[in-house]
């Protein structure tokens, strides 16, 4: 598909808001998936460092 302007490659034939919203809607899902990871990585350290320093304790 040929568009004449980047205004109708926005437009995309009517569907733009869908595509477009689409594609956000992805990086946003993506973005808070690694911020998820991350946390929950530092959460899964921080209890393995808790769990050896209660070892070493006794």
């Amino acid at each position: 598909m040929n568009w004449q302007s980047f205004e109708q490659f926005v437009h995309m034939g009517g569907y733009g808001l869908y595509v477009w919203g689409s594609y956000g809607l992805t990086l946003l899902v993506l973005f808070a998936e690694a911020l998820a990871v991350k946390h929950r990585r530092r959460q899964a350290f921080a209890a393995a460092r808790n769990e050896s320093e209660l070892e070493d304790g006794r």
